[in-house]
């Protein structure tokens, strides 16, 4: 564990830029050995605005990095924060509470406010309007979007304390778990059921994705599957039953454009609706 965390201390960012690109391309050969749909769509074209946003959410993630960095030293120099106040522990568990605490605040948390905040909610559209979500999807991030997600990132580190390791190795794993839960993949269910009492499952966040409230507001976790089952925010459904988008944002051309996609935060919210199995 030490050498692990060793080497996110000091990752290289080509390192970074190949978990990035090497996770995008995994899945998306997976996905066509053994898809969840049947592609009806050209991936190709599909991916071009969430690589669009990928890119946006690398520049604006790469310059506030130092923040981070800062702010890690800083609590880690004054003994400050969540994991530094805990009695003395193993090395593992000490990285697994920081994962675990990073993972609550900065992606559950960021998550469900996203949801509750109205104008928070408009900005996250943009995620939620891909009609075909797959692993490209993961990255499809409004760039102010990427804004708030750094925010709360920010806000974890400096409530948690958590080391400049623990924080690479927490950011490397959520790039990956959000790639490989997003992905058009099929997984055995009595496997991805077994996976989803860890860490969020494929089947778990599609159910995220489906297009009507109640299931849009569920199933927030991004790397553990814990925090929704802790506070009742986790769902189950018949996954052949999914259905993506957002029922009161329809039109999958506008959804599917850069420039549509930008001003999306800017329409009027329209109330969405409730389903049960549409």
């Amino acid at each position: 564990m030490e050498s692990i965390i060793t080497y996110f201390e000091n990752i290289p960012s080509l390192h970074r830029s190949l978990i990035l690109v090497g996770g995008i391309t995994f899945f998306w050969i997976l996905e066509g050995i053994v898809p969840l749909f049947a592609s009806k769509y050209k991936k190709w074209r599909h991916a071009v605005p969430n690589f669009f946003f990928t890119l946006t959410t690398i520049i604006i993630n790469f310059p506030l990095a130092f923040l981070l960095l800062k702010t890690s030293d800083w609590a880690v120099a004054n003994d400050f924060g969540i994991i530094n106040w805990l009695p003395q522990m193993p090395l593992w568990l000490y990285v697994l509470m920081g994962l675990l605490f990073l993972d609550l605040i900065g992606a559950y948390t960021a998550h469900w406010v996203e949801h509750k905040v109205k104008p928070l909610w408009m900005i996250h559209l943009v995620h939620h309007t891909d009609h075909n979500v797959d692993t490209t999807t993961a990255n499809r991030h409004h760039p102010f979007e990427s804004l708030i997600r750094y925010v709360f990132t920010l806000i974890g580190v400096f409530i948690v304390g958590a080391p400049i390791g623990i924080i690479m190795l927490y950011q490397s794993l959520s790039v990956v778990l959000s790639q490989f839960n997003h992905a058009n993949i099929k997984l055995p269910v009595k496997l991805d059921k077994a996976l989803s009492w860890l860490i969020v499952s494929p089947d778990m966040h599609k159910v995220h994705h489906h297009y009507v409230l109640p299931y849009t507001d569920s199933n927030y976790g991004n790397i553990f599957s814990i925090w929704d089952r802790l506070f009742g925010t986790f769902m189950t459904m018949d996954r052949d039953k999914i259905t993506y988008g957002v029922d009161t944002f329809p039109d999958e051309k506008e959804n599917a454009s850069v420039a549509g996609l930008l001003k999306q935060p800017f329409h009027k919210y329209r109330k969405p609706t409730t389903g049960n199995n549409s």
